[in-house]
């Protein structure tokens, strides 16, 4: 079996196979890719310019010198579903795999924008990847950038990001640095990291304002979603049968999870496991005896914010950020 499912090739976008996660960590070779363009020369520095006392080039060997951390980071496609809408909105048709979470290694972001220093006026950092070409809505080739907000790119969870589950980041993954901001949707960290500018005004770019948007509003934080990864196919009549998968939001912490064996008509709690990390998703599972026949399960999440997922598709233009819950058919024989 492949370990991922390919949306497409040139340029590689794969989900992760759900039902091969176990644990917290997506291996590097089952985490989900999103690329924009075909995968670019890597950068052998960091630019950093702007509205900044000192600009400059960065070294890795520089950057891997400063203080550094991990953290356990889930991070989402915010077109994730999409595949699920009808009529199809335009993109690539993911299903729920383009979803997965690692442990990244790097500088936070913050130690590196106080040691060149930012003038008071600055607004936004923008972070440009070392990947380009030419959407089809552009007509002349651009790279892939997208801007934080100074108080979002100053917070202290934020990475330039080096190693991936304890190992060089793979080419795939955006070596040999990237972004990682946690609990935002993954267009925000931005891969094949080439350069940061500091800015004195919003960012307008197409990755800003055309896409990734909703409305008129960037995308940011991720949506409640909780997604089955057991089983998903048929099981034993009158056998204790495990129901397993995986929550997360990027708006609050995850406080429950409820699950349903007959298409939404009923609902119950399921167990949540203890939060491994503030950004990381959550396990879930509940015991489940079926009677012979056929059953539609669904999951849904509710986040900090009071949230609870909705079992209706949520139609946007762009077809981002449906966390509608996804049904699955089990036969209990």
């Amino acid at each position: 079996m492949d370990e991922r499912v390919i949306i497409s090739r040139e340029p590689l976008n794969a989900e992760t196979r759900l039902e091969l996660q176990d644990g917290l960590i997506t291996p590097a070779g089952r985490h989900y890719v999103r690329s924009h363009f075909p995968f670019p020369n890597p950068p052998e520095h960091i630019v950093i310019s702007g509205s900044v006392r000192t600009a400059r080039s960065v070294s890795f060997a520089e950057l891997r010198a400063l203080p550094a951390r991990s953290a356990l980071v889930t991070l989402e496609c915010a077109g994730n579903g999409r595949s699920f809408l009808r009529p199809p909105a335009p993109g690539e048709q993911w299903g729920l795999g383009a979803v997965s979470t690692a442990e990244w290694t790097g500088v936070p972001l913050h130690r590196l924008l106080e040691t060149y220093g930012l003038s008071g006026a600055v607004v936004e950092i923008l972070f440009r990847g070392a990947d380009s070409g030419t959407p089809p809505d552009v007509g002349s080739r651009i790279a892939f950038e997208r801007s934080l907000p100074l108080s979002r790119a100053l917070a202290d969870d934020v990475l330039i990001a080096y190693a991936m589950n304890g190992a060089p980041i793979p080419r795939e993954h955006g070596a040999p640095v990237r972004l990682v901001v946690p609990t935002w949707y993954g267009m925000a960290s931005v891969k094949w990291l080439a350069e940061i500018v500091a800015l004195e005004m919003p960012f307008r770019g197409f990755y800003q304002t055309d896409r990734y948007v909703s409305g008129a509003t960037p995308l940011r934080a991720m949506k409640p979603r909780a997604v089955i990864v057991a089983p998903l196919e048929a099981v034993r009549a009158g056998a204790v049968t495990g129901v397993r998968g995986y929550a997360w939001s990027g708006q609050g912490a995850i406080t429950r999870v409820e699950l349903s064996t007959d298409g939404g008509a009923s609902w119950h709690d399921a167990q949540l496991d203890p939060p491994a990390a503030p950004a990381a998703w959550r396990q879930w599972h509940r015991e489940w005896t079926p009677s012979a026949g056929a059953f539609e399960l669904v999951a849904r999440a509710t986040d900090a914010t009071g949230e609870v997922q909705g079992l209706e598709n949520r139609r946007d233009p762009l077809g981002y950020a449906n966390n509608a819950a996804q049904p699955v058919r089990v036969d209990a024989r």
